[in-house]
C-alpha cells in the first residue's frame, strides 16, 4: 500500500491527484505546518532526511521530490490505468514528449522559485517586529516585488498563457504527467500574481483541471491546495 506523507497546503496535493486518476489505492498520513513558521514538522525527517513534503513510501521504497514521485507512480502503476491516463508519458522522440519534459522541469526549476519568493516577500511585513521597522520592511518588500518578482512572474504567466491558448494540455492534446507537475504552480500563480485575471487561457485551464472528478476527490481528501494570497 502506498502511503502519501501529506503536508497541508503543499505540493503533495498533485501526488494525490495523480493517484486518484490512476485509481491506485493509497493512504494518507497527514502533517500540520507550524502555525508560526509555516514549516513542516520534524516528524517528516523520520520518513526522509530532508524532512519535507511530498514524500511517499511504497513497501520498502521511499521516494521524495514531487517530479520523481510522479515519474515513479506512472512507471510503476501507469500500465494498469485506462483511458487517457494509460498514456501519461508521451512516446519518446515525439513533440509531446519534448513538451512534457520541458514542463516537468520548468515547474520547479523556474516558475516555483519566483512564486515562493512572492509568498516570502508578501509574508515578511506581517511578521512580529518593532513598530518602527514595519514601514521599512513593507517598503523594501514592496520594491523587491514590484521591480524583480512581479515582472518575472508576469513574463512566466504570459508565456504559459500563450502556450495554453493553442494546447489543450501542457504536452499537447492529451493529459500527461506534466499537467500534474504544473498543477500546484498554476494554483499558486493564480493566487499570488498581480493581474492574474487577465490570463484567460490559464484561467480556462485551471477551470478544466479542477472540474476533473479525480482532482476533486484529491482535494476532498487532502484539503486546500495553496495558502491564501
Amino acid at each position: 500500500m502506498i502511503t502519501v506523507h501529506h503536508l497541508e497546503t503543499s505540493r503533495s496535493q498533485r501526488v494525490l491527484w495523480l493517484l486518484e486518476e490512476l485509481g491506485v489505492p493509497y493512504e494518507i498520513k497527514r502533517y500540520k505546518r507550524d502555525p508560526k513558521t509555516r514549516l513542516a514538522p520534524p516528524e517528516l525527517k523520520a520518513i526522509h532526511p530532508l524532512g519535507k513534503s511530498p514524500v511517499i513510501t511504497d513497501g520498502g521504497v521511499t521516494v521524495a521530490e514531487s517530479g520523481a514521485i510522479l515519474e515513479y507512480l506512472v512507471e510503476c502503476y501507469g500500465a494498469q490505468a485506462t483511458g487517457e491516463c494509460a498514456s501519461l508519458q508521451p512516446p519518446q522522440g515525439t513533440p509531446a514528449y519534448r513538451q512534457c519534459r520541458f514542463w516537468m522541469h520548468y515547474a520547479e526549476g523556474s516558475l516555483m522559485s519566483w512564486l515562493v519568493m512572492k509568498l516570502v516577500f508578501m509574508t515578511i511585513p506581517t511578521q512580529p517586529m518593532p513598530f518602527f521597522v514595519r514601514p521599512v520592511a513593507r517598503g523594501l518588500c514592496g520594491q523587491v516585488q514590484a521591480k524583480l518578482i512581479d515582472p518575472n512572474i508576469a513574463t512566466a504567466l504570459a508565456f504559459i498563457d500563450t502556450h495554453l491558448a493553442t494546447h489543450a494540455w501542457f504536452a499537447g492534446e492529451q493529459l500527461s504527467i506534466a499537467d500534474f507537475q504544473m498543477s500546484f504552480a498554476v494554483e499558486a500563480a493564480l493566487a499570488r500574481a498581480e493581474d492574474a485575471g487577465k490570463y484567460d487561457a490559464l484561467a480556462a485551464y485551471k477551470k478544466k483541471m479542477v472540474a476533473r472528478p479525480g482532482y476533486q476527490r484529491a482535494v476532498e481528501k487532502g484539503g486546500p491546495v495553496v495558502m491564501g494570497a
